[in-house]
């Protein structure tokens, strides 16, 4: 079956409601005309979205797969994911629990070009959890940016992760920004014998992106940082095919949370930050992590953990890196939680000292490699 299927949860009150409601979105996502008027022959039997499960969850509450052909959607991923949830997205009580994207469209649309195995080989971590801190908060200077980042590596960090939020700001706009913290990386590293990937924060308005980019490249930058919920999924998937950039993919959930949030719209949270992204050609997922400030359940987490890192997926695993409310502490209980195939973002709980940001990233390394293995 060359078709991708999509497994929607569906709020009805009964079976023939549901089945409505399934053909409904079947309709909506391809065609968009009444059924009575849907073209015979190729629209009909080929096009046309079908109905080939339905079942019930709970009281009220149903799960249908939807299957479409991949000429619904092409060679581009935007249109793959407006076959995927378009207009039925506007609609209440359908949410997206699953996604099979099929053999023809997991050709289409390959996944990470690094991924997990490609990673450890870029960063010479070839196992445990690695640490990623965090360079925040804006209002610093390109030369403070670069001074935290020299002393991430000393620490042991294996990613030095800009903040979503720093961007073209007047203290430290993104070239300048850029040119001194990969300097400063690679200084270090050089001092180390280490090979700590710096991933800026990709900004500048969109006449600009192609240009950063390059920028940031031949400036030393090791991956890059992208934000999908406002750049886009088919920018990542640009980004991540590019073989001449070739660098890393990682993306940061902001502006993404509407889309999970609500239990009867929206995406489940391991399609989103797991399947999705991996056919975007993402290779570390960042997301909130249980106990911080922003509310994911534990479940939840090992949601998007298995889809990023199951060989079942789509294209290479990729690497969940949980945020918030990491701290030594809590390191035996989150490497237990999520194994070693993981990146560990420290933000706030590194900078209670700046000038000893070593001393903080070390005694984070120290735990995770004391803690039993997950």
């Amino acid at each position: 079956m060359t078709r991708f299927a999509v497994t929607y949860r569906i709020r009805a009150a009964t079976r023939a409601e549901a089945m409505a409601r399934a053909e409904g979105i079947a309709l909506e996502q391809t065609v968009e005309i009444p059924r009575d008027l849907v073209p015979p022959g190729y629209v009909t039997d080929e096009i046309l979205g079908r109905v080939e499960d339905l079942g019930r969850l709970a009281a009220d509450v149903w799960r249908a797969v939807v299957s479409y052909s991949p000429d619904s959607a092409g060679d581009d991923l935007t249109q793959f994911l407006n076959v995927i949830f378009g207009n039925s997205s506007i609609q209440a009580g359908i949410r997206v629990i699953g996604l099979d994207p099929g053999p023809e469209m997991a050709r289409r649309h390959p996944g990470p070009r690094f991924g997990i195995a490609g990673l450890r080989r870029l960063t010479g971590r070839a196992t445990g959890g690695m640490i990623a801190p965090v360079l925040k908060p804006m209002g610093l200077s390109p030369q403070d940016f670069a001074r935290l980042a020299a002393g991430c590596v000393r620490g042991g960090a294996d990613i030095v992760k800009e903040d979503h939020g720093l961007a073209g700001q007047p203290t430290a706009p993104f070239r300048a920004r850029v040119e001194a913290v990969a300097r400063a990386v690679a200084e270090e590293n050089a001092r180390r014998g280490t090979a700590a990937l710096y991933f800026p924060n990709l900004s500048g308005r969109p006449e600009e992106i192609e240009a950063n980019l390059r920028f940031a490249r031949d400036a030393g930058a090791g991956g890059i940082l992208v934000m999908p919920g406002l750049f886009g999924f088919g920018l990542v998937e640009r980004i991540a095919g590019d073989a001449g950039l070739n660098l890393p993919v990682m993306t940061h959930p902001a502006f993404l949370g509407p889309y999970v949030l609500a239990p009867d719209t929206g995406i489940d949270h391991g399609t989103l930050f797991g399947t999705i992204q991996r056919l975007a050609g993402v290779d570390i997922s960042v997301f909130p992590n249980v106990g911080g400030r922003f509310g994911f359940t534990a479940a939840e987490c090992a949601q998007i953990a298995g889809a990023c890192r199951t060989p079942a997926g789509p294209g290479r695993p990729m690497l969940p890196s949980p945020g918030g409310g990491m701290s030594v502490a809590r390191a035996a209980d989150m490497q237990a939680m999520y194994g070693e195939d993981v990146v560990f973002l420290l933000g706030g709980s590194l900078l209670q000292d700046p000038a000893r940001i070593d001393t903080a990233v070390a005694a984070m390394r120290r735990a995770l490699d004391a803690a039993p293995k997950g």
